[in-house]
């Protein structure tokens, strides 16, 4: 079975930081894309960021760019998202999602398997 568990998340006042992993189990997704998406509960899902298969290329939210940054780690099978200089528009459940392709995507309906969430709050 398929598991992405999510951890990390907390609440921090606006200007501070937290990071987030991913940890898959079930499957390597060595070979794949995964990514990070956020939702506020009236909201639709929102990509954050996405990263390759080798971490060599990654894309990012405008609204996260220069802030955000998502890495992996193939030892660990696991996905990062090191989040800076919060702000209280961040605030969200955070997903981690993997696919089964081999590109780099922003739609969720690119990817066939999501954690539970994590709770991010940042106050102002």
């Amino acid at each position: 079975q398929v598991r992405l568990v999510e951890s990390g998340g907390g609440s921090v006042q606006a200007g501070g930081s937290l990071r987030l992993s991913c940890a898959a189990s079930g499957r390597a997704f060595n070979s794949n894309p995964m990514a990070w998406f956020r939702q506020v509960s009236w909201k639709e899902r929102q990509f954050v960021a996405a990263i390759n298969w080798n971490g060599g290329s990654t894309l990012y939210a405008d609204s996260v760019k220069g802030r955000f940054t998502i890495s992996r780690d193939h030892a660990e099978n696991t996905v990062y998202l090191q989040m800076n200089s919060l702000k209280p528009e961040d605030a969200a459940v955070y997903y981690c999602a993997a696919s089964t392709g081999n590109d780099i995507y922003s739609n969720t309906y690119e990817y066939s398997y999501w954690g539970q969430g994590t709770q991010v709050t940042v106050s102002s």
